[in-house]
Parts: C-alpha cells; sequence; structure tokens
C-alpha cells in the first residue's frame, strides 16, 4: 500500500486583481502547506474505485467528479487502483482540501502505475483538473500568479507553529468572489528576493499584505471575524489571518508552547469550531511513501 499526505494550503496573503476574459480573477499569493492533511491510500486492484472515511467524509460524495477520481482519469491509464481518502479537513474551507486531494492522486497514482512522469508533467495535468492543483502538487513554498497556476519555486519556508480553525462553515468560492468589490492589493508585493528563514523575516514581510476576500467572506460568514478576533487575541500570536476564500484562518505563533495552549484554549472556549495545532511541513511531506 501507498499513502499519500495532501497538506492543507495556506495563502500567506492574497491579492485579487480585475477578472480576465477567461471568467478568471488574476491572483497573486504567497502559499505554504502544512502538516495538517487529509491522507490518500493506493492499494492494488482491477477496477478503480474510492472510498472516503474520516472526521469530514460525509460532506463528500463518491461521484465521477470528485476531484481524486478526475485526477485519476486525467492520467490517462486504463489500470485500476482501490484508493481510499481519509477527510481529516474540513471541506470548501479555503486551504485547498480538494484540490490537495486530486494532486495526491496524481502524485500517488504516478508512482503505483509506474508512469514516469515529472512534478512539472503532473502540475500541468493539474492545471486541467482546478487552479490549485499545480501548487498543491508541489506542496511547499511558492509565489502564486496567474489565475493560480503560475508558479515559482522559493527556499523553504521554517516549520513554524501554527493553529487553524475553521467554524465548521463551509463557504462556496463562487459567492466570495461575486461578493469582491475592492481589489487593492494586487502589485504590492515583491516576490522575496531571499528566504524567509525566520517568523521575524515573515512577519516583517507581511506587515503590508492582507487577504482581499476576507470582507466578501465574512459577509457570507460573519463568524469569521470572530475566528479572527479569537486567534489574535491569544498570546504569542504574531500573526492572524484568513487562508484563500475562507473560512478556515490561521495563526502563527512564536513558538510550540504558545501554539499548543491557544489551540487548547479555542477548543475549549468554542467546541463547535474545527481547531489544530500544526506547523509549516517540509518540501518532502507529500512524497508519496510505501506503507
Amino acid at each position: 500500500m501507498t499513502r499519500i499526505y495532501a497538506p492543507a494550503k495556506l495563502n500567506l496573503f492574497l491579492h485579487v486583481g480585475e477578472k480576465r476574459s477567461d471568467g478568471f480573477h488574476e491572483l497573486e499569493s504567497l502559499v505554504t502547506f502544512t502538516e495538517a492533511a487529509d491522507i490518500l491510500s493506493i492499494e492494488p486492484a482491477e477496477k478503480l474505485s474510492l472510498n472516503i472515511t474520516g472526521p469530514f467524509a460525509g460532506m463528500l460524495g463518491v461521484s465521477p467528479e470528485n476531484l481524486v477520481l478526475r485526477a485519476a482519469r486525467a492520467l490517462g491509464s486504463t489500470r485500476g487502483a482501490m484508493l481510499t481518502l481519509e477527510k481529516n479537513l474540513p471541506v470548501a474551507a479555503g486551504i485547498g482540501g480538494g484540490s490537495a486531494d486530486g494532486a495526491a492522486a496524481l502524485r500517488g497514482l504516478n508512482v503505483h502505475w509506474g508512469l514516469g512522469l515529472s512534478e512539472s508533467d503532473l502540475a500541468q495535468i493539474g492545471a486541467g483538473i482546478g487552479s490549485d492543483i499545480p501548487a498543491c502538487v508541489w506542496s511547499r513554498t511558492l509565489w502564486m500568479s496567474g489565475r493560480g497556476e503560475v508558479l515559482t519555486r522559493l527556499a523553504p519556508l521554517p516549520p513554524l507553529p501554527l493553529v487553524l480553525v475553521n467554524p465548521r462553515m463551509p463557504v462556496k468560492t463562487r459567492q466570495v468572489f461575486s461578493g469582491l468589490n475592492t481589489r487593492t492589493g494586487m502589485g504590492a508585493m515583491d516576490i522575496p528576493s531571499r528566504g524567509l528563514s525566520s517568523i521575524w523575516d515573515l512577519v516583517d514581510y507581511l506587515r503590508d499584505a492582507s487577504n482581499d476576500l476576507e470582507a466578501s467572506a465574512c459577509t457570507l460568514a460573519p463568524v469569521i471575524d470572530d475566528v479572527l478576533e479569537a486567534i489574535a487575541h491569544e498570546p504569542g500570536c504574531v500573526l492572524a489571518q484568513m487562508s484563500g476564500s475562507g473560512a478556515t484562518c490561521f495563526g502563527i505563533f512564536q513558538d510550540g508552547p504558545w501554539v499548543s495552549g491557544a489551540a487548547e484554549r479555542l477548543a475549549a472556549d468554542h467546541p463547535e469550531w474545527w481547531v489544530r495545532e500544526t506547523r509549516i511541513a517540509a518540501p518532502d511531506f507529500g512524497v508519496p511513501r510505501p506503507d
């Protein structure tokens, strides 16, 4: 059996430009990935099948449009495999969960079926399935532009301690973009010219950055404001931000003890929220591994 981690994607900032002729908006974002992840397992089988388990399995259906199955079909192989997706990440949450699952299927089945495709090949295939899938194929710190498919690899971020919080309220990306009425951040950030090797390097770099989708997402789900405020008021938090189109928010903390205490308090004070202590993942975290 082969196991592949499908890590949550974080937009450390997200600036949104005008809508293009193809209907997509121009984007700029610094993205990274965490050790909070779904897990895809692959076993030999004559036919292709998918089973979904885990705490958020009930929010997904095993349909032909599931991104895992779409990714498998996009590889063009008629071979079979028994796929099991452990769905640990909330759905429609702004952390690229579905795209990460699709990317994990591309990476894992490439190895399982011995296709010999490069990461660049897989990212190109993934771009035809979804805007976030190429970034999730790489699953490392990236500068993202275009509609999300133009990627520049950056030096890895250190394994900074994080807390992820989702109020268990799905937010539809299309609705968030529909409510977007200001686009102020495009061009305000330069691609980092050197590695952001410490938490203070990162905080200083992000000082003037924002998530242009936050206001629209908060209009649809006002609880996001409550989540951001709760994270920001935790001792040791140096940055609180919404990721993607929401509703997941993250806090970066000075060190492990601060983040552990924050996660415990947030979970205790808000048992209805999904709260996870995690950290930024190493670049090889999403590499398929035999189990």
